[in-house]
C-alpha cells in the first residue's frame, strides 16, 4: 500500500466513525456562535434580558449572566450575529466572540477522540467514554481490584438506567470515613466524568506506590459516581452533544427534564432557579422530583454517619467552592471549608500553573438555589461539602479537547490528595 493511499484509508476511516454519529446531531449547532459580553453592572445584566425579548429567543447561557463572572458566555445562532453586534454596540457594552462555529468545534472534539485507539480491552484514560463503555471500566476495575472495590446499585434513571457507585475501601478493622465525588451531573460536561474516572483511577494504581495516597487510602473509604445523570450524558451522545437536564417528562410537551443540580431539597427553587420546565435551570415539579437525585440523596442520608466529605465535579469555570449556593451568606463553618479549598487549589496549581478561584459559591459563581452541596452540608451535615468547576475558562467551554483530560485529572487529582490530608488533620 503506498503512502498516499495509506493517508486516505486513514482520512477516511476516521470521517467514517464521526459519521457514526447522525447526521442531525452533527449539524444541530453549526453555524452557532458563543460570545463573551462584559457584564459589570446589574443594568449590563438586564440588557441582555432586553435583547432577549427584541429577538424574541431565550440565549444559551454557557455561564449565568451576573455581575460576578464579569463575562458572561452565551451561544446564539448565527444568523443573528450582525444583529446582535449592531445591539451590543448601540449599548455600549463590550463583547468579543469566543467560539465562531459551535459545530466545527463539536466535530473536532469527536474527531480527535475517535483517533484515540485503545489497545485490545485497555480502557484509554485520555479519551472521552460512553455510559456503556464507562459501566464496562466500572466492573472491570472490580475485577481487577477484587479486595479494594466493590460495584453496587444506587438508584435508577427516569428511563431505566443502572446509577452505579464504586467504593474503594482498602481492608481495615475499624470503620473508616468516607469521601464521595461524583461527576457527570450536567450532561454536557464531559470533562467531569472523565477526571472523576481519572482520579478513581490513580487513586487505585498509586496505593504503597505513592505515600500520600496509602495514607489517604488507609484512612478513608471512597464512592466515585462517574455519570450522575446517566439519561442526560447518554443523550449527549446520540442526539444533543450540549444536552444538560435529566430526561423526564414535564406538563409542557416537547420540553424535558430537570436541572438535576436544581433539584434538592435546599431552599428548593428560590433564587438562581427556573420555574419554567423548558428552562435549562428548571427545578423541576418538587424538590427530589428526579429518581437518580432522589437515589443518591437516599444513600448519603443513610450513610451520613460516615462521609464526611463530598464533591460535586462540574465544568467549566476553574474554580472550588463550598455553600451557601442560595444566599451570598457565609455558613458558620466556611472558614474551615474554604481552608480546605485552598489547599485543594494550591495543590492543584503547583503541576501545570491552572488557576482556580475559591470561595462560597453564590458569591463565587452565582447565585443557585435546591443545590447538591447545600443539601448535603445542611440536611445531612457533611461538613466539608464541595461544588467544583473544572478546566477551562471559556476558549473551549464544554467541548474541551481530549488531550486536555489528562492534565485536567492530574492537577485535580493532586487537589484531592491535598484536601483528604486536609480533612484529616481537621478530623484528628
Amino acid at each position: 500500500m503506498n503512502l498516499k493511499f495509506l493517508k486516505l484509508a486513514l482520512i477516511l476511516g476516521i470521517v467514517g466513525s464521526i459519521y457514526s454519529f447522525d447526521q442531525e446531531y452533527l449539524s444541530k449547532y453549526r453555524h452557532h456562535t458563543v460570545y463573551q459580553v462584559l457584564t459589570e453592572s446589574e443594568k449590563d445584566v438586564e440588557f441582555l434580558t432586553v435583547i432577549e425579548k427584541k429577538f424574541g429567543i431565550k440565549f444559551d447561557y454557557w455561564n449565568e449572566a451576573n455581575t460576578l463572572n464579569k463575562w458572561t458566555h452565551l451561544m446564539i445562532k448565527s444568523e443573528l450575529n450582525s444583529d446582535f453586534e449592531e445591539m451590543m454596540r448601540s449599548l455600549k457594552m463590550s463583547y468579543s466572540v469566543l467560539i465562531e462555529d459551535v459545530g466545527s468545534y463539536i466535530e473536532k472534539q469527536l474527531i480527535s477522540n475517535s483517533k484515540i485507539k485503545e489497545a485490545g480491552d485497555d480502557f484509554d484514560y485520555g479519551k472521552y467514554h460512553t455510559l456503556d463503555e464507562i459501566s464496562k471500566w466500572m466492573n472491570d476495575t472490580q475485577a481487577a481490584f477484587p479486595k479494594f472495590v466493590s460495584v453496587f446499585n444506587v438508584s435508577r434513571s427516569y428511563e431505566g438506567k443502572v446509577i452505579n457507585v464504586m467504593k474503594i475501601s482498602v481492608p481495615s478493622s475499624v470503620k473508616k470515613p468516607a469521601i464521595w465525588f461524583d461527576g457527570g451531573i450536567h450532561a454536557r460536561e464531559w470533562i467531569s466524568p472523565a477526571t472523576v474516572i481519572y482520579m478513581a483511577h490513580m487513586f487505585l494504581s498509586n496505593y504503597s506506590v505513592d505515600p500520600d495516597v496509602t495514607k489517604i487510602l488507609d484512612s478513608f473509604d471512597f464512592y466515585v459516581l462517574p455519570v450522575f445523570n446517566p439519561d442526560g450524558y447518554d443523550y449527549t451522545w446520540k442526539k444533543d452533544r450540549l444536552w444538560r437536564k435529566t430526561r423526564s417528562k414535564t406538563k409542557i410537551p416537547g420540553c424535558y427534564g430537570a436541572d438535576p443540580n436544581r433539584n434538592w431539597d435546599e431552599h428548593f427553587c428560590e433564587n438562581g432557579a427556573s420555574k419554567d420546565p423548558c428552562s435549562d435551570t428548571y427545578c423541576g415539579m418538587s424538590p427530589f422530583s428526579e429518581i437518580e437525585i432522589r437515589g443518591v440523596a437516599n444513600f448519603i442520608s443513610k450513610n451520613n454517619d460516615s462521609i464526611v466529605s463530598y464533591l460535586n465535579f462540574h465544568s467549566y469555570s476553574q474554580l472550588w467552592m463550598t455553600p451557601w449556593g442560595y444566599t451570598t451568606k457565609k455558613p458558620r463553618d466556611f472558614e474551615i471549608q474554604d481552608n480546605g479549598s485552598a489547599a485543594a487549589v494550591n495543590a492543584l496549581s503547583k503541576l501545570y500553573g491552572t488557576k482556580y478561584q475559591h470561595g462560597n459559591i453564590a458569591s463565587t459563581i452565582y447565585v443557585a438555589s435546591g443545590s447538591s452541596v447545600d443539601w448535603t452540608y445542611d440536611t445531612a451535615k457533611i461538613v466539608y461539602s464541595y461544588a467544583v468547576e473544572l478546566r477551562d475558562q471559556g476558549k473551549y467551554g464544554f467541548l474541551l479537547p481530549p488531550d486536555q483530560i489528562i492534565p485536567t485529572g492530574l492537577e485535580t487529582f493532586e487537589a484531592m490528595k491535598a484536601l483528604a490530608i486536609y480533612i484529616l488533620k481537621q478530623l484528628k
